[in-house]
């Protein structure tokens, strides 16, 4: 095998003695070194393991185990007979941009509906929470679901979103068309057990005069449609998505 070397030099470095030398030391091998030793920083025969606790476990007592599993018990079935909502603090169910009152005259409907002149009784407060409806998931609808619209696909690819993003649905009370916002929640309650929204969840927020649907952004024409339709809307809905605001509206 031969080697053809091409030595580039200055003009003041022409000596030819030197010339050969350099040329000498560029092609000789590179020095190695050989790797030190791995050595653990912890003992190890291989008889047993190097990390041992210096202590036993605790021991517990027959009588101690039965009160934990009484007191376990208990905690369960207080836990489970609580009503609570646990989305109060996620970002993502909250609306973007909180409206500071209603007009007095909804305001007085939805006072009206819900038991609530002159004063508040237990009944009321009941009536007053935030309530929510899901769905099963279920393959027959999901059939019927036609390709996302261009105008939508655009607005998914400008801002880099999945087809399987989770967007809402805002239902006014202005948009209701002389129904009442308890009308519109029960009407979509019927809807929504009858397994016809796919990937559907839904919360009436009547200190906002709102209903919020959430679906899968695969879903929501068809999931929009229908609601205008079902519900007899009069105006735009517009679909929210958590940090991005109204990117649909129909």
């Amino acid at each position: 095998m031969t080697t053809e070397v091409i030595l580039h030099y200055r003009p003041y470095e022409s000596d030819p003695t030197q010339l050969p030398k350099i040329v000498e030391k560029a092609i000789q091998d590179f020095p190695t070194r050989p790797l030190s030793r791995f050595i653990p920083w912890f003992p190890y025969d291989g008889s047993k393991l190097p990390l041992r606790p210096k202590r036993s476990p605790p021991v517990i007592s027959r009588e101690a185990a039965e009160d934990v599993k009484q007191y376990l018990t208990i905690s369960e079935h207080d836990a489970k007979s609580h009503n609570y909502d646990c989305t109060v603090d996620l970002l993502e169910f909250q609306p973007c941009l909180k409206k500071q009152h209603l007009t007095s005259s909804h305001a007085l409907k939805e006072q009206t509906n819900s038991g609530n002149l002159g004063k508040q009784s237990e009944k009321g407060k009941q009536h007053n929470r935030r309530s929510w409806s899901i769905s099963l998931p279920s393959n027959n609808c999901t059939e019927k679901v036609s390709p996302l619209s261009k105008k939508l696909q655009d607005s998914l690819k400008a801002l880099n979103l999945h087809s399987l993003y989770r967007a809402r649905w805002t239902i006014e009370h202005t948009i209701c068309n002389s129904q009442t916002l308890e009308d519109i929640w029960t009407k979509l309650n019927q809807i929504i057990r009858h397994n016809e929204l796919p990937s559907c969840n839904a919360t009436i927020q009547r200190h906002l005069g709102e209903i919020w649907v959430f679906c899968d952004i695969m879903y929501c024409e068809y999931v929009g449609s229908l609601l205008k339709g079902r519900l007899a809307l009069s105006g735009k809905i517009n679909l929210f998505v958590h940090k991005y605001g109204v990117i649909f509206s129909m």
